[in-house]
């Protein structure tokens, strides 16, 4: 196999270790980051400029404009691997390199039926009509409680119940709201074997601009110390029959672990994997597609993810600088609550990482001009 494909909303990581691999890279995103070089060909949905908005990706995006987007690579590659924004389902299986269906699981609520009688999960249920959510609160008073989509991931749309004032259209998941750390694993699987090769500590924001009090996901910090969950992600994913690299989402509570959610997928953990652990997670995932784990590799170093949204409508300043990935087109307009760019980071001492990764999150901000 030598030419890739890399489908997503943000191919940029994944087609660096590709290329890093030796393939001839080809990418089909929705971002279009002036840092990502690492390409034979690429097609881009968003296309930003000096004094353009960039608008708002939940507004502007369907998954299906991917595989429109990625058309004419597909007799030419070898291989597509899906990442999130896609799903496989919308490619042809033979070339897939990874879960070749994965809506099943997406949707929250066939995954929580299908687990929901092996391991502990938070009470969910699926609505169409707030009314019902409103009442099951009422009888249950002791209990708080979330509204969730019924697809989507990222925290967006997430909120508690009590925060809710537009009346839900279509049907919605009203879920448990379990109060703890909010941890994941990152597994690789040969669809019978499982490996948790890293897990780590998610750093959840509910004051994103117009996202306020949604449980927004915004980075991650690897390793986190909590070797229960390990066992109980690979238990996951061979209940499921996943394969190749996929994420499992948990809290970890006074009452136990509670699984959350799973990405079948390649995880926004992944570079922060490849700086902890000194290895090409997508070699990792590949190798484990075609039957064969990895061993169990040992940590480096910590890493931190940490995504920085606009927090007003600002113009964008020269982001070229240590620490900033998925950079925009310089002077291009970023909206409210729309992501900037990715701070990326490692250290063998976890509070210098962090005093690092803050610093560079002020220096960002301090490059975005305030506009009307």
């Amino acid at each position: 196999m030598e030419r890739l494909l890399i489908v997503g909303a943000n191919t940029r990581p994944v087609a660096e270790a590709a290329y890093d691999l030796g393939f001839e890279v080809y990418s089909a995103s929705y971002y279009c980051p002036v840092d990502f070089d690492f390409y034979h060909e690429r097609r881009c949905i968003l296309k930003q400029g000096p004094l353009r908005s960039s608008g708002r990706f939940h507004e502007r995006f369907r998954s299906f404009q991917l595989s429109d987007l990625a058309g004419d690579f597909l007799d030419e590659v070898d291989g597509i691997i899906v990442l999130s924004g896609g799903f496989p389902e919308d490619f042809p299986p033979r070339k897939i390199i990874g879960n070749k269906r994965t809506r099943r699981i997406e949707n929250k609520y066939t995954l929580y039926k299908r687990l929901r009688r092996r391991f502990k999960v938070p009470v969910t249920y699926k609505l169409d009509d707030m009314e019902e959510a409103w009442e099951i609160q009422r009888q249950e008073p002791e209990k708080r409680f979330l509204i969730k989509p019924l697809w989507g991931s990222g925290g967006f749309g997430v909120s508690f119940l009590s925060n809710v004032r537009e009346v839900s259209r279509g049907s919605f998941i009203l879920q448990e709201f379990i109060d703890g750390l909010h941890l994941s694993a990152s597994v690789l699987s040969t669809g019978r074997d499982a490996i948790t090769v890293l897990t780590s500590r998610q750093l959840i924001d509910t004051s994103i601009g117009v996202w306020e009090g949604n449980f927004v996901y915004v980075g991650n910090i690897v390793p986190a110390p909590y070797p229960e969950i390990k066992e109980i992600g690979e238990d996951v994913i061979r209940s499921l029959s996943l394969l190749g690299s996929n994420g499992v989402d948990m809290v970890l509570s006074s009452r136990g672990v509670y699984v959350i959610e799973v990405n079948p997928r390649i995880q926004g953990t992944f570079e922060c994997a490849q700086l902890s652990l000194g290895v090409n997670m997508l070699s990792a995932h590949i190798s484990a597609c075609e039957g064969e784990l990895i061993d169990e590799p040992l940590r480096k170093r910590y890493a931190m993810k940490r995504i920085v949204y606009a927090p007003f409508r600002c113009q964008v300043g020269d982001l070229n600088f240590l620490r900033v990935y998925d950079i925009p087109c310089r002077d291009s307009i970023i909206e409210a609550g729309e992501p900037v760019a990715t701070l990326l980071d490692s250290h063998e001492n976890l509070n210098i990482l962090r005093g690092n990764v803050r610093r560079s999150f002020g220096k960002v901000i301090g490059t975005l001009t305030p506009i009307g």
